[in-house]
């Protein structure tokens, strides 16, 4: 048997190990065994009568807990076993806070310590009253775009004859004692910037590395504004909007699925932790990167976040506003919706990845896009197919043909090189029945 997220073994007592059991006791308990080796074999202790009285008090004396404190015997050889249960109050040792994370112990320093007290005292970030703000703070314009997506989405649908700024906010769960909290500030503060200084996105724009910075914007602005006006910034000036026609009128798409960044964004503003760095959007040749400060709950691994999950937003009342706003889904649905736009739109599945203290989500341009410097291997021919099997599902060397009026044995050759790159498989029967697919 070996150590576990919730098992330490020591070979003998030290007391330092009190901030082992202080790590355990702020987090899920668990139990210390002195004793035992690394594998779990039991090596014995020699001055386990002092120790059993010793144990029990300087846990006691310095971290003001008790724990169950036994001594067990295995053929002739003592080892004593510490029984620590979770405390639903923060313990510290010798003024310092020990947290147990996996199968390792860290001293809680910064934001890790600010959010571990909150938690400890049953509050969130977003649920702790902002002294230094008013009403007057409040944009009417934020509340009444609020109301206009809360009537539309049928969350909140009697909303929309309430005029009373003070009303709404406290049904909301954004006052407290008629002081309005954090997330009151960050969902309709006309500026939030000025009480939480890295509450803005940032976008900057890369040539081939990340050391090739070409330019930068700043995006600020209330919740309710700040995925609008990103999305606006990407659109004017970081993004190449593919143009086509459809009779006489030109129409812009996007490099990207609009949803897909869209619910990215939102789900950065929800889930991100505000005494970190703000949200960074980095736009390459090839991909988008949004990054936001932050770790996943507590249970919830990478995987998790691409299949039907619980929902536990770290500023949950900021959440549950944006749900009756119509922004959000409220059942832990984002990632899926991302990858699912993706999909449709041809991209391949973005990439999760916990990066620097916080989350990345790396949205693919299509490999074999236009636009890419890997097109540079097809011609203009393969190209347009592959976009016309985008679209359509399959293409027939005859539908090659008809699209690049050309003949049957050059369709057959680029075909067969599509083939090879292994961007298409052949499918079907030989013959007229044959056609291809994207692979």
């Amino acid at each position: 048997m070996t150590e576990s997220q919730n098992t330490e073994y020591k070979t003998s007592w030290r007391d330092e190990y009190l901030k082992w059991i202080c790590g355990f006791a702020n987090a899920q308990g668990g139990k210390i065994i002195i004793g035992k080796n690394d594998d779990g074999k039991v090596v014995g202790i020699d001055n386990y009568k002092r120790l059993m009285d010793n144990i029990p008090n300087k846990i006691q004396t310095h971290l003001g807990i008790i724990c169950d404190v036994d001594l067990k015997k295995l053929k002739s050889k003592h080892f004593i076993e510490i029984d620590i249960k979770p405390y639903n109050v923060p313990i510290s040792y010798q003024g310092k806070y020990h947290y147990r994370s996996g199968s390792t112990k860290q001293e809680l320093k910064g934001n890790s310590l600010n959010e571990f007290l909150l938690k400890k005292a049953g509050k969130t970030w977003d649920d702790v009253i902002e002294e230094r703000a008013a009403i007057s703070d409040i944009d009417i314009i934020a509340i009444e775009a609020f109301k206009k997506g809360a009537t539309t989405s049928k969350r909140l649908p009697f909303i929309e004859n309430e005029d009373d700024i003070e009303q709404i906010l406290n049904n909301l769960l954004l006052l407290e004692i008629k002081q309005l909290k954090r997330s009151a500030v960050l969902l309709f503060g006309k500026n939030p910037c000025r009480f939480f200084v890295n509450a803005f996105v940032k976008i900057g724009r890369f040539g081939k590395s990340d050391d090739d910075l070409k330019f930068q914007e700043v995006v600020e602005g209330n919740a309710f504004q700040l995925a609008n006006k990103t999305l606006d910034m990407l659109d004017k000036k970081f993004l190449v909007s593919p143009i086509s026609y459809k009779g006489l009128y030109r129409i812009e798409g996007w490099e990207y699925p609009y949803e897909a960044i869209r619910e990215t964004i939102l789900n950065a503003i929800v889930h991100r932790n505000y005494m970190g760095a703000p949200i960074q959007i980095s736009v390459y040749d090839d991909k988008l990167i949004v990054w936001n400060e932050g770790t996943l709950p507590e249970g919830l691994s990478i995987e998790d976040l691409k299949t039907k999950h619980s929902s536990r937003p770290p500023n949950p009342i900021l959440a549950g506003v944006f749900f009756k706003g119509g922004l959000i889904e409220a059942w832990g649905r984002g990632m899926q919706k991302i990858i699912n736009e993706c999909t449709k739109a041809g991209l391949p599945e973005p990439l999760i990845e916990t990066a620097y203290g916080g989350i990345s989500v790396t949205i693919l341009k299509n490999a074999y896009s236009t636009n890419t410097s890997d097109s540079k291997e097809l011609n203009s021919r393969q190209v347009k197919a592959i976009e016309f099997v985008k679209k359509n599902g399959r293409i027939t060397n005859k539908d090659y043909q008809k699209l690049n009026k050309i003949s049957r044995e050059t369709a057959t050759l680029d075909l067969k090189y599509l083939v090879k790159l292994e961007i298409l498989k052949f499918s079907g029967t030989k013959g007229a029945g044959a056609y291809y697919e994207l692979k």
